[in-house]
């Protein structure tokens, strides 16, 4: 039977006047952002640079290496952050929580005397509170209904999924397989049948718990009881398989689970958590992140720029290093005026993809949240059905439910972007990005998005996105050029393994003119 749970899914910073870490009674947190890493000179830096190649998952290699946009493989935000820095840091009196190596910064429980001790020390370049956010109190439960339409394979799933073309794309083989999605979110209880099938059990790559600080992140003894809810509904959107009863939108995916959200109403939920829960999905292997979290109370709309808001910067440095990320727009509503936005960090995230939620029968729905960014960027930009998604019920392991926010369209959007990643992993976020826009519903229509700044480019298409395959259209451009040549030419220059384009196991000159000679043909 299915039930239906109303569930909003944006986190809202809070305490304007100090952030507070677990425990009204406990001391603030702050960031302490470091100088450097703490290298004797820049040579000695370059060797660590150099050496992180031997340590680093070979899958986020292979990721960096195929869609990295920054120059090389790494640079100084991969280095640790100094452990003499963290030694001097603690032994001013601050228990240090959270390390970001992105960031180059420490989040830390310590007292006034200490934050003073420490903003004296010569390698510490600034003191921030750390930001934190609660949930927003769900919206109306409403009995849950069949879906109007004949079930199929997809059983419950079936017309959210079909709304975004996700069907037409598994058709033709790209179903997520060989995908790694990072799910930042609550907790997620795996028992469920729709995660144990026996023909597609869910694979965990990598989780980690990053509240209790341990390698679960299911239910565990002492948690909340609604602790894992949030994030199984997402997990089910995306990864549940039973067939004819719930099918995710990229159910041959492997997924890697962060629990970074506590949501205990005396617990604030921070924003220390969503970096190392990114930074972790990244050096793990991901492939895309996703996550339903927001902040914005402790910032303003102005702030909404892109480089601002900590998670916003996070986000940056993720998708540089080749990393697909959506995030939800927010539940804070629409109001028409093309001049106020109500958006959420990290939303405004210069690569991101932020999801904006319609109905079943692709009408906005006036929780979803609206743009533009603070420089005036277009935000959301896609959307998928985020009023009464279908997905698996948390609480028992038949059950399946129906939920609302724009945390169930974010996941199908992932869905779709995990599909498209299968089909042309060399794309990089910046060129995925291009094809979702371009061929989302209202693009496809009028020729330019929302000038409302509530439904972006619209609906998402998964199949049209994917485009046509074409092995010699490297630049994913949708068309043979010269960009593609070079490109084909550095990798060959390089010995890289993927101009080994004869399939013979050497790299050299037939490899140039087979490759030639496909390119000059152009694409189908």
């Amino acid at each position: 039977m299915a039930r239906s749970l109303g569930i909003c899914c944006i986190l809202l910073s809070m305490c304007a006047g100090g952030a507070r870490a677990a425990g009204g009674g406990d001391p603030p947190k702050h960031w302490i952002y470091f100088t450097d890493k703490g290298f004797a000179d820049g040579a000695a830096q370059s060797a660590a640079i150099e050496a992180l190649a031997d340590t680093y998952s070979a899958r986020a290699i292979e990721r960096r290496r195929l869609r990295r946009t920054a120059p090389g493989l790494f640079d100084s935000r991969d280095l640790p952050v100094a452990a003499a820095y963290r030694a001097r840091v603690e032994g001013a009196g601050a228990r240090i929580d959270v390390a970001s190596r992105w960031l180059n910064a420490v989040s830390v429980e310590a007292d006034s005397e200490a934050l003073h001790e420490i903003r004296a020390l010569p390698f510490v370049a600034r003191v921030e509170p750390v930001r934190v956010g609660r949930r927003i109190e769900p919206g109306p439960v409403s009995p849950a209904d069949e879906p109007g339409a004949a079930r199929s394979f997809y059983g419950y799933a079936t017309e959210q999924l079909t709304q975004i073309n996700l069907p037409e794309l598994h058709a033709r083989g790209y179903t997520g397989a060989g995908v790694v999605i990072g799910i930042l979110d609550t907790g997620f209880l795996r028992v469920h049948e729709a995660f144990n099938h026996h023909d597609n059990p869910l694979p965990v790559v990598a989780e980690w718990d990053f509240i209790d600080r341990d390698g679960d992140t299911s239910y565990e003894q002492g948690d909340p009881p609604d602790q894992h809810v949030h994030g199984t509904l997402i997990l089910g959107t995306i990864r549940a398989y039973k067939p004819d009863e719930l099918v995710g939108g990229a159910y041959d995916a492997s997924v890697i689970l962060c629990k970074t959200e506590d949501v205990t109403s005396e617990t604030p939920v921070e924003e220390a958590y969503y970096v190392a829960g990114l930074e972790f999905i990244e050096a793990n292997g991901g492939d895309m992140a996703t996550s339903s979290l927001g902040y914005i109370d402790w910032y303003t709309q102005d702030d909404m720029d892109g480089q601002t808001a900590t998670t916003t910067i996070a986000v940056n440095v993720a998708t540089e290093n080749g990393v697909h990320c959506c995030t939800a727009a927010g539940n804070q509503g629409n109001d028409g005026d093309p001049a106020t936005s109500h958006l959420v960090a990290p939303g405004d995230a210069l690569e991101v993809i932020t999801c904006g939620a319609v109905s079943g029968e692709g009408t906005l729905v006036g929780f979803s949240s609206d743009g533009p960014t603070a420089d005036g960027r277009v935000k959301p930009e896609v959307l998928a059905q985020g009023a009464d998604t279908y997905t698996v019920w948390p609480f028992d392991t038949t059950g399946y439910s129906q939920a609302s926010g724009t945390s169930l369209s974010t996941p199908l959007v992932a869905s779709a972007v995990a599909c498209i990643v299968q089909a042309r992993p060399w794309w990089t976020p910046e060129i995925l990005r291009e094809h979702l826009f371009d061929t989302a519903s209202d693009f496809a229509q009028f020729g330019w998005p929302d000038p409302l700044f509530a439904r972006g480019y619209g609906i998402v298409d998964a199949d049209r996105a994917a485009g046509e395959y074409c092995y010699v259209d490297l630049d994913g451009s949708g068309g043979v050029n010269t960009m593609d040549l070079l490109i084909f030419l550095n990798r060959w220059a390089a010995r890289d393994d993927l101009a080994d384009f004869n399939a013979d196991g050497v790299i050299d000159t037939r490899d140039v003119l087979a490759y030639l000679n496909a390119w000059s043909s152009g694409c189908p």
